[in-house]
């Protein structure tokens, strides 16, 4: 049987992403690519030391070099506020701020901490000038360990805290977790690392300011998520009102979390433009990017499981050491909080305890990365039900389907105040080993072994929540040559926003694709908006969107009806035109925008205001082979089948989750960010930072396994981040298993490099040969 065709617009559409066309040839515009007449170029001097006192010596020579028009340091910056920490869950105990400076005055606490600004004609000249700057170091102490920071011996970064905690989180029952781990038949227990992993979007951060004196106002074209949330940010640091500044964001080369934070080089670089009126830009390089953009993951879990006679889960227990750098990012606290929601996963699991305690360290301030906590939860509870089934000797599908929440159980609040609304999970579980045709994983591990090679079939089962509540409003606006302007506040990092939104804009409106121009990234355009981050952009969005276009579309009609003297409803709007249903009377939406008399009716506003979180699930397969002479190991198969309520774009949503599953194996198997003890990052370039390349990856077989969710007004659940979320312990239980089958080795952490997978084979032989 034929599957049915796609429809050209609306949900489930499938057209070509409309914004490739201009990438493609080369001609998007990013924020380096502006460059007005008379900009000048920031530079700042950093610091390569990771945690000292200093004291700066005479700027003369900095300050007369060639091409230099200001060099600063903390006294001339004294009005600027430090970065804003914005967000934390509700802290057991204090939360001991702190937050960075746009300027180090006397101490500097990670390699990369800013000490002073250049302001040069060209980058050269900067960088000329800023070696004239004459710095003494006197080094102090250095931490940057995550699971020694609170030793009683540590260094204390902050010493007016008096200890490297930051905050301290707990959720659950404690006593009621130690009483059913006292009647437990069985305990399954690991201890886990998550690797703190280095963004590296294709664009790194850049910034150009503009200051208009006779308004005293900024416009600041920069990289971001999402223009008003940057906005208040640079705002606060500033201290000014956010209507003092426009905030521009053209394309953007990628985001992933951290390019939606407002770093110390925005205000400084907006105040240097106000003091020389003149525009000035600052553009990261590579290395720079390693040193200062917002890290992700970090966290050192031990974590454990109380089992009855059958292997049902009767607790779990969970106490996580999250590592925040030198300093709490804008909204670094929040995610550890945010992971710990999501703590029980799929499972009925009905009595927990979770703690979290936030670290400070001599190291690149921690904040989201693509899943925000989301991801690092899944790991812990996905790994340790593979280790569950190991102690309670059940295979690792029939302990997920003992302890799975049925949908009979739906809705179903969990133990940390999740309510989940609809999913079959033990359906996209089995569906998903039939489709990696696990039942044949035996065969294939033969042909394996028969070529000296250890095979591992490994799966996770996953949730999230995303699209949190809130809304994202959308105005839809027919213009003068009967286009469509379509403005909203989320921001497009490459996802292809232009074209899902178009999908809901084109069909009411009777207009093709190319007739539908997608306005982000302007805050004089739209008054507010909530960004793009948490998978909301399309939950959140499209909604707002569909509801724009409806009520404009019956605006216009109205406007056709008294111009054809007809009845609205026997309008309709189709190919650039209202006509008159089954007449050849119409009216083009061009013409019909010149006649208007009210040019309100021209513009619609949507907003669906959306109540709780959307909770997007599946199960994700792999399969992959080891070679037990190099370690390396190379993903064979990998099978996919998601619940993400509806789908909106099948390309679209495919290619999400493909990004999010490379970007698992990248950390699951390359990606390894290393401080020695002095605090220097010894993988600051891409010579020691490994990152993932096709070859690294497989060809993915996905599908969608869709139960609508009953939270969001057009059953959307979100896709963005999901991909991380189910295949970091996906591809880790694989390595696992793999490792258990050949040499009995039960657990690894991340990443499991070649060498790290050698050294254990290596330990376990050794042993053996030695016995």
């Amino acid at each position: 049987m034929n599957e049915m065709a796609p429809p050209k617009f609306g949900m489930g559409a499938n057209p070509r992403r409309v914004e490739d066309d201009a990438f493609i040839r080369g001609e998007g515009h990013y924020t380096s690519d502006f460059q007005p007449e008379g900009t000048l170029t920031a530079f700042l001097v950093r610091s390569p030391i990771a945690h000292a006192r200093f004291s700066i010596g005479d700027l003369s020579a900095a300050r007369s070099a060639e091409g230099v028009h200001l060099v600063w340091t903390a006294a001339e910056v004294a009005d600027l506020s430090p970065m804003p920490c914005l967000a934390a869950g509700p802290t057991k105990g204090p939360l001991n701020r702190a937050e960075v400076p746009v300027l180090c005055a006397d101490t500097v606490r990670h390699v990369g901490d800013a000490i002073a600004l250049v302001v040069a004609d060209n980058i050269n000249l900067a960088r000329s000038a800023a070696e004239l700057i004459e710095v003494d170091y006197e080094p102090l102490p250095v931490m940057t360990a995550t699971d020694t920071a609170l030793d009683p011996d540590a260094p204390v970064i902050w010493p007016e805290h008096g200890t490297n905690l930051a905050f301290e989180y707990e959720r659950g029952d404690g006593e009621a977790t130690e009483a059913a781990f006292a009647d437990a038949a069985k305990v399954a227990k690991l201890r886990l690392v998550n690797n703190r992993l280095v963004c590296n979007y294709m664009e790194p951060r850049a910034l150009l300011a503009e200051f208009h004196p006779e308004e005293k106002t900024w416009t600041i074209t920069v990289g971001s998520q999402g223009v008003h949330g940057m906005r208040r940010a640079i705002a606060k640091a500033m201290n000014v009102d956010p209507a003092r500044l426009r905030v521009i964001t053209p394309d953007v080369g990628g985001g992933f979390g951290p390019k939606g934070f407002a770093y110390r080089e925005y205000p400084l670089v907006a105040k240097a433009a106000q003091a020389l009126v003149r525009p000035v830009r600052w553009t990261s390089d590579r290395n720079e990017h390693f040193q200062s953009d917002a890290q992700g993951r970090d966290n050192v879990t031990e974590a454990a499981f109380a089992l009855d006679g059958e292997g049902r889960i009767l607790a779990m227990k969970v106490d996580i050491i999250a590592n925040m750098g030198a300093y709490l990012s804008q909204f670094g606290p929040y995610i550890p909080w945010l992971g710990i929601s999501m703590a029980t996963g799929l499972y009925d699991i009905r009595t927990a305890h979770v703690t979290v305690k936030g670290v400070y360290s001599n190291t690149v301030p921690v904040d989201a990365y693509r899943g925000a906590g989301r991801p690092e939860a899944a790991f812990v509870v996905e790994r340790l039900i593979d280790e569950a089934a190991r102690v309670a000797e059940l295979s690792p599908e029939e302990i997920r389907r003992r302890n799975f929440i049925r949908p009979d159980q739906l809705p179903y609040t969990t133990v940390t105040d999740r309510i989940y609304d609809t999913g079959d999970f033990a359906g996209h579980m089995d569906r998903a080993l039939e489709k990696a045709d696990a039942a044949g994983f035996a065969a294939r591990l033969e042909e394996s072994r028969a070529k000296g090679r250890l095979r591992g079939l490994g799966f996770a089962t996953y949730v999230e929540a995303c699209a949190f509540a809130g809304s994202e409003p959308a105005k839809a606006k027919l213009e003068e040559d009967g286009s469509v302007s379509l403005f909203i506040g989320t921001q497009s990092n490459g996802q292809g926003h232009k074209t899902a939104y178009a999908q809901f804009v084109a069909g009411p409106l009777g207009v093709d694709y190319e007739h539908v121009h997608v306005r982000q990234g302007d805050t004089d355009e739209l008054e507010k908006g909530g960004g793009t981050g948490g998978s909301r952009s399309i939950p959140l969005g499209v909604p707002s969107v569909e509801r724009a276009s409806t009520k404009l579309a019956g605006q216009l009609k109205e406007l056709a009806a008294n111009e054809l003297e007809a009845a609205a409803a026997d309008i309709e709007l189709a190919e650039g035109t209202a006509r008159i249903v089954g007449t050849d009377r119409a009216i083009s939406l061009a013409e019909l925008a010149a006649k208007a008399g009210d040019k309100e009716k021209l513009q619609a506003v949507g907003e669906f205001e959306q109540a709780e979180a959307t909770y997007p699930n599946g199960t994700h397969v792999c399969e992959l082979e080891i070679d037990p002479q190099t370690g390396s190991a190379h993903v064979l198969r990998y099978t996919i089948v998601d619940d993400f309520g509806v789908t909106v774009n099948p390309i679209l949503l495919e290619g999400q989750v493909h990004g999010g599953v490379v970007q698992s194996i990248g950390q699951v198997l390359l990606e390894n960010t290393v401080y020695d003890e002095d605090g220097q990052l010894l993988t600051a370039t891409f010579n020691d930072y490994a990152m993932p390349r096709a070859w690294d990856t497989c060809s993915f077989a996905f599908e969608t396994r869709n139960v609508p969710s009953t939270h969001n007004a057009l059953g959307i659940k979100g896709a963005g981040e999901a991909g991380t979320i189910g295949a970091t312990p996906a591809v880790m239980n694989a390595v696992i298993d793999a490792l258990y089958r050949g040499y009995g080795i039960r657990h690894l952490d991340m990443p499991a490099t070649p060498l790290r997978v050698w050294e254990a084979i290596q330990a376990v032989t050794g042993e053996q040969s030695a016995a």
